[in-house]
């Protein structure tokens, strides 16, 4: 699970990131990414009821999204907000497929190193 201090919790934060952020397309994922100006990295995840209606499911996605996230925070760089969408496909796919979905999403929005 992601630290409190790297979450997009704010309504506006997330308007902000879909107003100014430019978007990447990998697969099933969707990457919008902001400079924030500070030195932290904050992510927001948006699974829809597009990919099941059931809620349980799509806080599973979300776990798996935080915690892959989690795991490459130290390689990202710092000072930008990003939201990571989902679209449908993705309640098929495993952990590893979904690993190397966000390496190559994080590659085109040059965001790690």
């Amino acid at each position: 699970m992601l630290a409190k201090g790297n979450r997009l919790k704010n309504k506006k934060d997330l308007e902000n990131v879909f107003k100014k952020g430019e978007s990447f397309k990998e697969d099933f994922l969707i990457l919008k990414v902001v400079p924030n100006y500070s030195i932290l990295i904050r992510f927001g995840f948006i699974v829809s009821q597009k990919i099941s209606k059931k809620a349980t499911l799509r806080n599973k996605i979300r776990r798996k999204l935080s915690e892959l996230v989690r795991l490459k925070m130290k390689k990202l760089k710092k000072g930008i907000d990003v939201v990571l969408m989902t679209l449908p496909g993705i309640e098929t796919k495993d952990f590893w497929e979904i690993e190397e979905s966000i390496d190559k999403l994080f590659k085109k929005a040059k965001i790690i190193s």
